[in-house]
């Protein structure tokens, strides 16, 4: 499937694409929703390189795949589930079907009861046993806690409910650093949790009861669940009107449109909350009636595919040029690297190409004084993918707003162009000569010609925001119809906690005879330190 674009590649690998970017390239090589930009220009990307990259969608048959998960159609297929996040978001949208039901409208009282919940607590109808509620904690994992911590500090501008504090980690200290600040007669707590028996989340859930339990008489009342375990939750003593329930055609790391977005919602109110799924669903529309060459998912899919099956360039760094965005790095990783780690294709044969890429960053200026060096001079290339906005919310500051915003376009910039050893020289000339020159200069050289994308937009507010998450589900979805895997499982993540439960007793003073030799020595050693 990709033979024609490794020939393709083999005839304009060694270019610079520099030399391709004139204005006309500059228009050709992106594409706008209205909302939002996205420039893929400073890649090797050409016109016929697009060309072939825009026929794999229809040799792999994109557009009816993409139908079918709008539709409702199971294309979850290793456990026979539909895979419908963007009914979460589908506020002006028609009906859709599931075994012969239209889902929408129990998503849609759903997302009322949310609203109805979120508005008590903030005006303090809801409240808890000291008084109104001046914090959430909101104890989840992965995708019940990497959307909504990752939601709530993006739009920390809109943010007028009570504080949010996020506990995912086994760890004590994570928990511990919470609950040390927070008043345990004023604090709800949210326990997101489908099945309500997650290992970290339901430890956690119980630390908290029972140090809430120290100051009221009844720590279950300051309790939510984001969960379908009626019998869960019931047990736990929380009421069946704090109970928020979700389908299991919606995956945990796709899940922040609906229930376990709630702690966000609180925090920037059920307006916000709304206009924040709006924008999700406007990426929904666009994704579904853009040309491929227009068609913003896909075009970053295939950039992605490029790179990475092409090309061979095994991570992608997310540098988002808002601090707001700190957690959105971490967000995107888990979207791509849970959703397209695969090894197996849908018919279960091995792949024959590499599946999807390593994902990382951080927010922009911080990267640069970090791992930009690598990025720069190492000698793997990292595609790159920055977000910027025109506008920040401080306008008293919108100089330093300006002065990000030229940070941003210079590294995409210096990624391109790069430095040969000629204009080193011309930088140390002044102070080396001969051998020391050379020596000198060559510490300089920048080798340029590496590719990035720019995804431009005018201010991240709730609306925005709804997009680019949506922009990114999008392009995982293409991207894995193209390599023929299973976006929407995680097996991968089974076998460890398996073996983790299995290790507890040992760990508690069991036997670890029957480990490997490596596993029971690590025990033996914990134990006689501590464990």
């Amino acid at each position: 499937m990709f033979t024609k674009l490794r020939r393709h590649l083999e005839t304009v690998e060694d270019r610079l694409f520099e030399n391709l970017l004139d204005s006309v390239r500059a228009q050709e090589f992106m594409a706008s929703t209205g909302h939002m930009r996205l420039d893929y220009s400073k890649t090797n990307i050409d016109f016929k390189g697009r060309t072939l990259l825009i026929d794999l969608l229809d040799q792999v048959g994109l557009a009816e795949k993409r139908d079918a998960m709008f539709h409702g159609t199971a294309i979850n297929e290793t456990e026979g589930r539909a895979v419908l996040h963007t009914a979460l978001r589908n506020l002006d949208g028609g009906p859709i079907i599931i075994n012969g039901t239209d889902v929408m409208p129990v998503v849609l009282a759903t997302l009322d009861r949310m609203d109805k919940f979120a508005a008590d607590v903030r005006s303090g109808a809801f409240r808890g046993q000291g008084g109104a509620i001046t914090d959430i904690i909101n104890i989840g994992i992965g995708g019940s806690d990497l959307g909504p911590a990752m939601g709530v500090l993006a739009l920390a501008p809109y943010h007028n409910g009570p504080r949010c504090h996020f506990v995912s980690n086994a760890d004590p200290a994570d928990i511990a650093n919470v609950l040390r600040i927070c008043d345990p007669a004023t604090t709800l707590v949210i326990v997101a949790s489908k099945t309500f028996t997650t290992i970290e989340t339901m430890t956690n859930a119980r630390t908290a009861k029972t140090w809430m339990g120290e100051s009221v008489s009844d720590p279950a009342e300051q309790f939510v669940a984001l969960s379908t375990s009626a019998d869960g939750t019931a047990a736990f003593g929380i009421s069946p009107s704090r109970v928020f329930g979700f389908e299991d055609w919606v995956g945990g790391r796709y899940s922040i449109w609906g229930p376990i977005g709630l702690s966000m919602m609180i925090a920037i109110g059920s307006d916000a909350f709304r206009v924040f799924l709006r924008g999700g669903q406007d990426m929904d529309q666009h994704f579904c009636t853009a040309d491929w060459s227009q068609n913003l998912p896909a075009l970053l899919a295939l950039t992605g595919i490029w790179h990475n099956q092409i090309c061979g360039y095994a991570t992608r760094a997310i540098l988002p040029y808002d601090n707001n965005l700190s957690r959105l790095p971490a967000y995107f990783q888990q979207l791509e690297m849970e959703s397209n780690g695969k090894s197996v294709g849908m018919d279960g044969e091995d792949l024959l190409v590499h599946s999807g890429p390593v994902v990382w960053g951080e927010p922009g200026t911080n990267g640069q004084h970090a791992f930009y060096q690598l990025i720069h001079q190492g000698t793997r290339v990292v595609p790159c993918e920055f977000l910027v906005a025109a506008r920040g919310h401080d306008d008293d500051l919108h100089h330093q707003h300006q002065l990000l915003v030229a940070n941003c376009l210079a590294q995409s910039e210096a990624l391109m162009k790069g430095r040969d050893l000629d204009e080193a020289r011309e930088k140390v000339a002044d102070r080396f000569e001969g051998k020391e020159l050379e020596r000198q200069a060559s510490h300089r050289v920048f080798p340029g010609n590496r590719p990035s994308v720019t995804i431009a937009y005018s201010k991240l507010d709730p609306f925005m925001l709804g997009q680019i998450l949506a922009l990114y589900e999008h392009r995982v979805f293409v991207e894995g119809v193209i390599l023929g895997i299973n976006s929407y499982d995680q097996w991968g993540v089974e076998l460890g906690k398996e073996l983790a439960t299995a290790l507890q007793p040992i760990i508690e003073g069991g036997d670890a005879s029957g480990k490997d030799g490596s596993t029971a020595a690590l025990v033996d050693y914990l134990q006689k330190c501590g464990v």
